[in-house]
């Protein structure tokens, strides 16, 4: 009896010592404050190792020198025409490949006819690896812009696809009879019921979407380019210049970082105002 009246007393007291805990993590300050604690780390890390002689200057240059090369890339006006014409081949190619991942989702989520006849030839190319496409894009599309946003396109198409023709399937078969008891067919069934209510599917695809392009980029920009963050990481890598690559991957990361939490915000505002 006695053991039965502290269980609550336990939980309640449990209950008041993690709440103060969530509230601090609640903060959006906290967390990015968190979220700095490890890449500090890492730097730090890397500082001592190189200032220690652990690594040679080709093998892992140390920060400052990294800074000073993109400080001369800044300086002869390269860098930022790195970033700008990266950036831009991605939100294209992933605003293309988005989109068809888009429509060619949704008819294979709601077409079991679709699915049975295209199903397994996409799921066939999914498999095949990005650099297999280089070629044949070369071939079709010569070196121009169009291959290397194709070819983001590509990457940017599969994850859509995959993630809203499965949430689609899974829609709650009830709500859609309710909606064409009502009178909704077709096109206005899609739009007003069966898209809202994959929504998060949708984003979480489209974040994958948008770090496949990403990925696909370096192989995009192995077509030829002259430009570019991929460029500059494999023309550093041919030069030895390891200050320079490592500077490439960094702002991979960033760059690719920030795209993926604005597109975090606009997931947040789409589920509160869709889902």
């Amino acid at each position: 009896m006695s053991s039965a009246l502290k269980t609550p007393a336990s939980a309640s007291a449990g209950a008041g010592n993690t709440a103060p805990a969530d509230t601090i993590l609640a903060s959006r300050w906290t967390r990015a404050g968190l979220g700095l604690v490890v890449p500090v780390l890492v730097l730090a890390a890397w500082q001592i190792s190189t200032a220690a002689g652990i690594f040679s200057p080709v093998q892992l240059p140390s920060p400052s020198a990294v800074y000073t090369a993109a400080a001369d890339l800044i300086g002869r006006g390269q860098l930022g025409n790195h970033v700008a014409i990266s950036t831009q081949r991605v939100l294209i190619g992933f605003a293309a490949g988005g989109l068809l991942g888009l429509a060619l989702g949704a008819v294979l989520g709601l077409s079991r006819l679709a699915d049975i006849l295209l199903g397994p030839m996409i799921g066939a190319l999914r498999a095949v690896p990005s650099l297999a496409w280089v070629p044949l894009l070369i071939l079709w599309l010569k070196i121009g812009e169009d291959s290397k946003i194709t070819l983001i396109a590509i990457g940017a198409f599969f994850p859509v696809f995959t993630t809203v023709s499965l949430a689609l399937r899974h829609v709650d078969r009830n709500l859609v009879e309710a909606a064409r008891a009502f009178g909704l067919n077709g096109l206005k069934l899609l739009t007003t019921v069966q898209l809202p209510a994959v929504v998060p599917a949708v984003f979480s695809g489209l974040r994958l979407a948008l770090a496949q392009s990403w990925l696909f980029l370096v192989a995009a920009e192995l077509i030829a380019s002259s430009m570019g963050l991929g460029f500059l990481l494999t023309d550093s890598q041919n030069n030895g210049r390891t200050d320079r690559l490592l500077l490439a991957i960094i702002l991979l990361a960033v760059i690719g970082k920030i795209t993926d939490a604005l597109l975090g915000l606009a997931e947040k505002k789409a589920v509160a105002k869709w889902a």
